[in-house]
């Protein structure tokens, strides 16, 4: 399922193309920013690229900016949990940050989940990642935990 924002496009990344991403297997045509993947996704990347069951919805998404460039991922981390939450993580190029992307990506993947049967939202970013903690807030998710460095969110997802 793509996700179309005012100026992104979330698309679904299948097992097969994050095993590209994280061998950095770029074919004619995939658009991908030299710095992308952000370190940090290489994980989820490597996890996904192994599955052979994921959920169509509740998957990771490669961010593209309005000129099709890739310049960032969102991922959820599965589907809904017997409550209806769902933990989402996301992350943009260095050049994509400071112009609202990253709430763009947000709203609209939230706004989606809740359409999917998704209740509330959790995430958590760096104590010291400021930036993070101002798209979440935008997001409609409030501070709901501080431990050691990370800052936790959580907000209950609307019609």
């Amino acid at each position: 399922m793509m996700i179309h924002t005012a100026r992104t496009t979330l698309e679904p990344i299948s097992p097969a193309l994050a095993r590209r991403i994280v061998e950095r297997d770029e074919w004619h045509g995939d658009a991908w920013h030299p710095e992308y993947p952000l370190a940090d996704e290489l994980g989820p990347l490597r996890t996904h690229a192994r599955s052979t069951d994921h959920d169509p919805v509740f998957t990771l998404y490669l961010v593209r900016d309005a000129a099709g460039l890739a310049v960032g991922g969102f991922g959820f981390f599965g589907p809904p949990d017997s409550s209806g939450a769902i933990e989402f993580g996301y992350g943009l190029i260095p050049a994509a940050r400071g112009v609202g992307l990253a709430t763009e990506v947000v709203v609209a993947a939230l706004a989606v989940a809740s359409s999917n049967g998704a209740s509330r939202a959790i995430a958590d970013t760096d104590i010291a990642n400021v930036a993070s903690q101002r798209v979440l807030e935008k997001a409609g998710l409030t501070e709901v935990e501080r431990s050691g460095s990370m800052v936790f969110f959580a907000g209950e997802l609307g019609p």
